[in-house]
């Protein structure tokens, strides 16, 4: 005879979110979000509504319903939250920064960024490939030239923030300049 089965705690947290996905409603569920937060205190908002399945398998995939697919490393979850709606429905969702944003260098001149619903990103100067991901409502853009770009929504406005290679995203920028979307979609 044997004795009961024990879950790992990626069972749990599998079962867990199914039961949150399973049952999620489109339109109410434009605005929720679960949190994941890293045992080296940073955090990552995942818009439920763009989710169409978390896999705890190694490695850990979260698959977009776009598609697009982001590894993360369950040993490194401290623990996932799940924001109410009204906590997040001012908080910028990965769609807000999808397009072409005009943004600044930090001497006075311009180009532009822009962000794929695929994770992929380009810039009109210096090496234009680079990723970017949804991190605590910003989207984080890590170029193949070493630098790293946040672009974020402070009030109203935007900005977007370098940092230079060797840097990383806890540093302080390299430079700060306003970021504008020049193909905003309403969301």
């Amino acid at each position: 005879m044997r004795g009961p089965r024990l879950l790992t705690p990626s069972a749990i947290i599998l079962v867990a979110l199914s039961g949150t996905l399973a049952t999620a409603r489109p339109a109410a569920d434009d605005n929720k979000a679960i949190v994941i937060i890293f045992k080296d205190g940073h955090r990552q908002s995942l818009a439920v509504a763009q989710i169409a399945r978390l896999d705890f398998k190694s490695p850990s995939v979260i698959v977009y319903k776009d598609g697009h697919q982001e590894k993360i490393s369950a040993t490194d979850i401290a623990r996932i939250e799940f924001d109410a709606p009204d906590a997040t429905a001012t908080l910028p969702g990965r769609a807000h920064f999808l397009g072409k944003w005009e943004v600044g260098d930090g001497s006075g001149n311009h180009f532009f960024v822009t962000l794929e619903p695929d994770g992929s990103a380009r810039k009109s100067i210096g090496a234009s490939h680079g990723t970017w991901t949804l991190v605590d409502n910003e989207a984080r853009i890590t170029w193949d030239d070493g630098w790293h770009d946040v672009i974020r929504k402070v009030g109203t406005r935007h900005e977007k923030r370098a940092f230079e290679p060797g840097k990383s995203f806890d540093d302080s920028p390299s430079n700060v300049t306003a970021a504008r979307n020049t193909e905003p979609k309403s969301i």
